[in-house]
């Protein structure tokens, strides 16, 4: 399934595609579903077709990472290199990533959902979404922004106090 969002990547207009073949069985998953094989395969056509069918994305998200490491990889550095304006998201339920995904991903989400912490607009949440950056020379560095969905006024469960 794919949906273009506002809410998943600050400031972006977000093509958010679910990924099959998930590994993770987060107690109170949204999308247990998504545990199978199903959908169609990404290849780069069906990308190409993606972003073509959604003008004005800049960003491209994949909502899970499916059982294939390499297709992944494969399929984002393919993106990289045919679309350089579109920032590329990752949203792992793991509780940590590979380096090669802070290599290519601008943004990476980790931590499985745990419903006692809530999602990412809970101020108690287990999960973190970074912003990754890289310098000229390879270096990687990354910063967790996930405060920024956390907003006053709107989370009952806000709280000044970190």
């Amino acid at each position: 399934m794919t949906n273009v969002v506002l809410e998943e990547i600050p400031d972006k207009l977000t093509l958010a595609i679910d990924i099959s073949n998930c590994t993770g069985l987060c107690e109170g998953c949204h999308s247990p579903f998504l545990r199978c094989d199903v959908g169609d395969e990404l290849t780069p056509s069906a990308v190409d077709g993606l972003i073509s069918g959604n003008f004005g994305v800049n960003c491209f998200l994949f909502l899970g990472e499916g059982n294939d490491h390499q297709a992944l990889m494969d399929i984002a550095a393919y993106i990289r290199s045919c679309y350089p304006h579109l920032a590329l998201g990752l949203y792992s339920g793991r509780e940590s990533v590979e380096d090669d995904i802070w290599q290519v991903f601008d943004y990476v989400k980790v931590g499985p959902y745990r419903p006692a912490c809530g999602p990412l607009n809970k101020r108690t949440t287990n999960q973190r979404l970074y912003k990754v950056t890289r310098t000229p020379d390879g270096a990687v560095s990354s910063e967790d922004i996930t405060s920024r969905f956390w907003r006053k006024g709107i989370d009952p469960n806000f709280n000044e106090q970190p």
